[in-house]
């Protein structure tokens, strides 16, 4: 099982390297961002809205609020600027969740339904929270390929890359 500290240090790590995805996609002109590229969710831009829904999603349901409404696939900002300011709230909303929780929660059931097939599942609440990780790192990847594609530079973006991670800062596993 994945524990509170792991779900702590990746949440630093999604704020950090969200910061410097979307700073590089910042440089990008908004045309070639939202150009189609034959990903699935066609653009930067388009898995970029993506990201944030699924983070919206699943923290909605682990925090038993709504923070969206749209469905899956729909674009959520269409204006970069206001993309990226929730961006940022949603990272900082997920460092605070992080901080936050407990082993008790982490290994008890979780029961969901899910956006893409309506089928209710229910798993240890440790391998959802890792999901909503993975499934960032995942899209952010396919994020990076596409802003190399049109000739810029995302960066090392690599976890041992994160600043303060030694372990003499006391941040390390």
């Amino acid at each position: 099982m994945q524990t509170k500290n792991y779900f702590e240090l990746m949440a630093q790590y999604n704020q950090w390297v969200n910061g410097k995805i979307y700073g590089v996609c910042a440089e990008i002109p908004d045309g070639m961002r939202k150009k189609d590229l034959g990903a699935f969710f066609k653009s930067i831009h388009g898995t970029l809205n993506h990201i944030l829904y699924g983070d919206k999603a699943w923290l909605g349901r682990f925090t038993e609020q709504s923070l969206t409404s749209k469905s899956i696939g729909q674009e959520l900002y269409q204006d970069f600027e206001a993309l990226w300011a929730e961006r940022r709230a949603m990272d900082q909303e997920i460092l605070h969740w992080s901080q936050n929780l407990s082993s008790p929660w982490l290994e008890a059931p979780f029961e969901y339904t899910s956006n893409i097939d309506n089928k209710t599942r229910i798993m240890p609440t440790w391998v959802l929270v890792t999901h909503m990780f993975n499934h960032q790192t995942h899209h952010r990847g396919q994020v990076t390929t596409l802003i190399k594609q049109l000739g810029y530079e995302p960066g090392i973006v690599d976890l041992p890359w994160l600043p303060d991670l030694e372990l003499n800062t006391g941040n390390g596993l």
